[in-house]
């Protein structure tokens, strides 16, 4: 242990009825309630973000693959399923899953009301897992028998708005050749995701019933959605995919298909980094205020150093790390806090939030170690460098003037 390091120790054990033991004690207040707040912010912004943006994907993918065509409509030019690219995308590292789909514009007609809505048709390969837990009545239909199964699944806004019950049978029209094709379905689930805009818009059949609508054969679907593991590799892959789906077929991410909904989502981030700033600001001109007054209270200590030949460097670090204990309490406490407060919301769901404005039933949270590495890091250097200007005030202090400060 070098000098500087063992003086800094015995001022932070000899402090405790000194008169800066209560700034001190605010300072480290104020340290660990920025990096709380901060935490519980990233948690909750990043949380948001993360359900939201699987909301979107267990509508639309991923990736989608289907012809390339001009109109921008949900009706799609038929393309064969038995494409050349489908089992070497299908075993590519990092695809979790492939399954084709349908889609038609339709519009549901009742004895009160009127709706227009996607009928999506979907295959045996369909992934289920996103709609599993979002089921609030009824089950899943099963794609699996020789003929085309008539149930499907609606939204609960859908369901409200249209007064129709779970196993109630539910009547389409579609445009076929600028002729009406009426169909009847049973209503075998209600979902309920939160995302209104999507949730009035899309019902989930099998695709065989648009197969014999548009009176295609068996093996024509409108594209393939493509699910990955890493949304981080959503660029890297979209473009991997565009590769291998050929010069006929179009590949489109997630973000190309809903980019309002994902510059939306982007504009969050403003709001965290507004957060992170302040606080950090705050933090640190509660730690400048410390050192000041620390650099105050020991002024006769640092002349009689600089008395017996201490450098200003010397001095400087005493101070800097006495000031970096505070700020490592502070974050300390911080972080016990503000994980805890995340935990405890995560586990019990404690803060509720109205759906209708908000997307979601409660506070979403999604702690992740790297963001609390990061800002801990990122809060301990900026609250150190903010101290080096403040310490320079040692350098104006005179030997003889400090030993008789009183």
């Amino acid at each position: 242990m070098n000098i500087e390091q063992f003086i800094a120790r015995r001022l932070i054990k000899g402090g405790a009825g000194s008169f800066s033991a209560p700034v001190i004690r605010i300072a480290i207040v104020s340290v660990a309630l920025g990096i709380a707040v901060m935490i519980v912010s990233i948690a909750i912004v990043t949380g948001f973000q993360k359900q939201i943006r699987e909301k979107i994907v267990g509508f639309g993918s991923h990736i989608q693959i289907a012809k390339f065509d001009s109109n921008n409509s949900f009706e799609f030019e038929p393309v064969s399923k038995n494409q050349t690219f489908y089992k070497e995308i299908k075993k590519t590292k990092g695809i979790r899953n492939i399954q084709v789909f349908a889609t038609k514009a339709g519009i549901i007609k009742t004895s009160e009301q009127i709706q227009g809505v996607v009928f999506k048709g979907v295959g045996e390969d369909f992934d289920w897992s996103f709609f599993s837990d979002k089921l609030v009545q009824g089950k899943a239909f099963s794609t699996l028998d020789t003929v085309a199964n008539d149930s499907v699944i609606i939204s609960q806004n859908l369901a409200d708005l249209l007064k129709i019950k779970l196993g109630e049978p539910l009547r389409m029209y579609f445009i076929i050749d600028n002729v009406t094709r009426a169909r009847r379905f049973n209503v075998s689930g209600i979902y309920n995701t939160g995302l209104a805009e999507f949730d009035l818009k899309f019902i989930l059949g099998d695709i065989r019933q648009i197969q014999k609508l548009n009176d295609w054969s068996s093996d024509s679907v409108s594209g393939f959605d493509i699910y990955i593991d890493n949304f981080s590799e959503l660029d890297n892959m979209g473009k991997a995919v565009y590769k291998s789906a050929g010069y006929e077929m179009n590949a489109r991410t997630i973000r190309d298909l809903y980019p309002q909904m994902f510059d939306w989502l982007d504009l969050q981030d403003m709001n965290v980094i507004i957060i992170l700033v302040l606080m950090v600001l705050v933090s640190g001109m509660a730690m400048i205020s410390t050192l000041l007054i620390l650099i105050l209270e020991r002024t006769s200590m640092i002349g009689v150093l600089k008395a017996l030949g201490a450098r200003n460097l010397s001095i400087r670090r005493i101070f800097l790390y006495n000031a970096a204990y505070i700020i490592g309490k502070g974050m300390l406490y911080g972080n016990i806090a503000g994980i805890s407060i995340c935990l405890l919301q995560s586990g019990f769901n404690i803060v509720s939030l109205p759906q209708e404005s908000y997307f979601m039933s409660v506070v979403p949270i999604n702690l992740n170690v790297f963001h609390i590495l990061l800002l801990n890091a990122g809060t301990l250097t900026a609250c150190t460098l903010m101290l080096l200007l403040p310490s320079f005030v040692i350098t104006r202090i005179s030997p003889v003037k400090a030993i008789r400060f009183e």
